[in-house]
Order: C-alpha cells, then structure tokens, then sequence
C-alpha cells in the first residue's frame, strides 16, 4: 500500500496536476504578498492585527503561514476581516 506521501509525488508527475498545483501555489504566493504589504503599510503587527480582528496573534501567525506553505485556505470572511484590521477592503475580481 502506498502512503499519503508516495501518491502526492506519484500525481505530481502528471503535467495537468504539476501545472494546477503551480497556479495555486502561486496565486496564494501573490495574495500573501498583498496581505503582508497592507500589514506593513499600516504600520501593524502580527498582534495589533490580531487585536483589531478580535482573536489571537497566533492565528494571524498561522494565517499567514499558511498562504505561505499552501496547507490551509482561509475563508474569505477571515481574508477580509484580515484586509479591514488593516485599514483596507478584500475585493474579488473574475477575470
């Protein structure tokens, strides 16, 4: 039996699974990056952050993580709470 582990790099191989796990990895890449420039633009913390949104400065720790990992997708109503603790508004666009 295969683990977890063997099968992700087994799919990893097909070019239709490569190419869709790219334009994730980066798409998440690009909205990290938006988030933490807003954050530094506000002038915030991790904790300042956290306290304008109402929870724990490990979950803006974790937040943020994990847009960089790819483990997590946060919902979009913590992406805007996220976006309004730093003075600014999550707006969706369909291309």
């Amino acid at each position: 039996m295969q683990t977890h582990d063997e099968i992700v790099s087994k799919l990893l191989l097909r070019p239709g699974v490569r190419k869709e796990v790219d334009r994730i990895e980066r798409e998440e890449g690009e909205l990290l990056d938006l988030l933490l420039k807003a954050r530094h633009e506000a002038g915030l913390t991790q904790a300042q952050v956290a306290q304008r949104m109402g929870t724990q400065p490990p979950s803006v720790a974790r937040l943020e993580r994990s847009l960089a990992t790819g483990k997590h997708s946060p919902s979009l109503a913590t992406l805007r709470r996220y976006a309004q603790a730093c003075g600014r508004e999550l707006v969706l666009q369909i291309a």
